[in-house]
């Protein structure tokens, strides 16, 4: 019987290696601690190798990753994960590396093949910030550029604030009332004469185009025929549909040219305006040529991607803007220099020909309407070579300041905005997209500067009369720049709304007050009133502002029966011959007038000169005093009638 103490499994090869290691760190264990004794400690050491072999014995076998010593051996080796998860061999494979601390410190001694991997430790979490309070409500998700881009919801939502801006417009518009303005009446009054003799050929009793501002034939003939079956109140609303027309391509054009948000922005200031309020309720030429205007502009823009000959469709109604009103004239250059720049960004210098298109489009449309017009002699004494006047160029800059000064503003910060920055940052995927500086700098030049024109030429003239009209056209063509302003103002997704509700409202109150004290005319129903039962078809009248009784009693009188206060030659029953106040003031000496009505506000001087014939004059009395007031004071008629 042998005495030997090795336990027979250990006569394996690679279980002797290991316990040979085993007694190795055994001796030096024993030189570490300075054990002598070391009986008790390899009877624990076989124990342990004993467990572990048995223990291994138990443990399910996979296939182990492949090693050289492996590949060395004829192949792979069957093998197991440990409870501490490092991968070992069977008893007589070999034992990878450890990943965890406490298991390579158990089996390092029985493992001759142990290495320890160290696994770098996850970073110990940081102190997390206190998260922010959450707010009691959530605003839905809204898409960055929901105002920019025209999608359906967006044109929707564009054309349902437009209406209500359109409706707000019509009743700034239709809460001015009064009896007919000078102007109104004779516009009116000259249409009927026209119709009648475009329809029946009835001689004109003046030739009405030698000191018209418009052609005869055009508007006061679409106002005569209204007013034979709505009277005065159905004309003005054809202004009114007009300027509400002109508000809606507004609208469009300059949507085209920018965006939605400009778009309402441009038609909310423009509708507010006191020029766009009065002419909306007034019987004159100048709402259909702003809408002719309008419409030019819109074509113009509208065709901007097309081939040339498409801008052809502007020149129409731009010629006939000029037929119905010849200061339209001076904004003609404006749609030309337009037609340049909205072509430029696709069609480069190729552009210019656009302009040349719609130049020569025009000028010969304007050529074939002179031809078949005959002469217009009030081309020339209303528009190109008018009478100067006396007014101060301070004062028209003042005024001009109070009646368009906010919109002006607003739109040259819209083009110093547009210059600087084509978009905002509302949508940053399309900036390359957007046209170049030098373009836009031009785009917001034209528009904003054409504000400018009318107030310059009138300064030029030194007169202000219908500058409070003509205004409004310049801001028509600045209005989008103005939109563009008020948007940039509220900033990207209505950062601040209310600068633009404020930029709105002040806009809107100073229109009001503006137009409230242009619309106020002298209230001529009592005057009228008493002269129908004065007047009849053979009298001769002197009347201040004589259009007026001359358009409400055309049923009882022809025109050339009134006779108006500015000018007048008349040879004396002494065999003189006088003109100017002389002449009034003769002819009422010698009773030549059957009726005179005078107030004193429009011809002071002839007034005077009236009053002088009157004094100690047998042939006339005091017949009538009607009292009015418009904004200027408190005013009266006075009629005196022949005896």
């Amino acid at each position: 019987m042998s005495d030997r103490t090795t336990p027979t499994w250990a006569d394996d090869s690679e279980l002797h290696d290991e316990y040979a290691y085993g007694q190795q760190y055994s001796q030096a264990d024993q030189q570490q601690y300075g054990h002598t004794d070391d009986s008790g400690r390899r009877a624990a050491q076989r124990e342990s190798l004993r467990q572990y072999a048995q223990q291994a014995q138990t443990r399910p076998q996979v296939q182990p990753a492949h090693s050289p010593d492996q590949d060395q051996a004829g192949g792979y080796q069957p093998g197991y994960f440990t409870e501490t998860g490092s991968w070992r061999f069977d008893v007589h494979g070999r034992t990878s590396s450890y990943t965890d601390q406490q298991a390579y410190d158990t089996f390092a001694p029985f493992d001759p093949y142990a290495s320890y991997t160290a696994v770098e430790p996850e970073p110990a979490p940081t102190a997390a910030e206190p998260e922010p309070q959450k707010p009691g409500y959530t605003l839905p998700p809204v898409a960055e550029s929901s105002w920019a881009v025209d999608t359906r919801r967006s044109k929707l939502l564009g054309r349902g604030v437009l209406l209500c801006i359109l409706l707000v417009q019509a009743g700034l518009s239709l809460r001015l009332t009064g009896t007919a303005f000078q102007d109104e009446a004779l516009y009116i009054a000259s249409g009927h004469y026209e119709l009648a003799n475009l329809l029946h050929g009835t001689k004109l009793p003046v030739d009405f185009a030698a000191y018209f501002s418009g052609h005869p034939k055009l508007y006061p003939v679409l106002a005569g025929a209204v007013d034979s079956q709505f009277g005065l109140a159905g004309v003005r609303v054809v202004s009114l549909l007009f300027m509400l027309g002109a508000t809606t391509l507004l609208y469009s054009l300059t949507r085209r040219l920018f965006n939605l948000r400009a778009a309402l922005g441009a038609a909310a200031l423009f509708s507010v305006l006191q020029s766009t309020m009065v002419l909306g309720n007034f019987a004159t030429y100048d709402a259909a040529a702003i809408f002719l205007l309008g419409l030019s502009a819109w074509a113009v823009v509208r065709t901007d991607r097309m081939k040339a000959m498409a801008v052809l469709l502007a020149a129409p109604p731009a010629a006939l803007a000029f037929g119905v009103k010849y200061a339209s004239g001076l904004y003609l250059p404006t749609l030309v220099v337009l037609a340049v720049i909205t072509a430029h960004r696709h069609r480069g210098v190729r552009a210019l020909g656009r302009g040349v298109v719609l130049g020569t489009g025009i000028v010969v449309l304007l050529g074939i309407g002179y031809y078949f017009s005959g002469p217009l002699g009030g081309i020339s004494s209303t528009t190109t070579d008018r009478a100067k006047g006396t007014d101060a160029a301070a004062t028209m800059l003042q005024h001009s300041a109070e009646w368009g000064g906010l919109v002006f503003l607003a739109a040259l910060g819209g083009t110093i905005a547009y210059v600087l920055r084509a978009r905002m940052g509302e949508m940053p995927w399309i900036g390359g997209e957007t046209s170049g500086r030098w373009r836009r700098a031009a785009l917001g030049l034209l528009l904003t500067g054409t504000a400018l024109l009318a107030p310059a030429y009138q300064i030029h003239l030194h007169t202000e009369i219908s500058l409070y009209k003509h205004v409004g056209f310049g801001l028509f063509f600045a209005a989008p720049l103005a939109g563009l302003g008020m948007a940039r103002l509220v900033g990207p997704h209505f950062r601040h709304p209310q600068l633009g509700i404020l930029l709105y409202v002040v806009t809107l109150v100073f229109g009001m007050v503006q137009a409230q004290r242009a619309y106020s005319f002298p209230d001529s129903t009592q005057m009228t009133s008493y002269l129908r039962t004065v007047v009849d078809k053979k009298g001769t009248y002197l009347a201040e502002e004589q259009e007026v009784p001359a358009y409400y009693l055309r049923d009882k009188t022809n025109w050339t029966q009134w006779q108006n206060t500015y000018f007048m030659d008349y040879r004396g029953k002494d065999g003189k011959q006088y003109t100017g106040p002389d002449a009034f003031r003769q002819a009422v000496r010698d009773g030549k007038f059957d009726a005179i009505v005078m107030h004193g506000d429009v011809s002071p001087v002839t007034y005077e000169a009236v009053k002088e014939g009157l004094k100690n004059n047998s042939h006339y009395r005091l017949a009538a005093v009607f009292p009015y007031t418009t904004s200027s004071g408190e005013h009266a008629y006075r009629i005196w009638v022949k005896r």
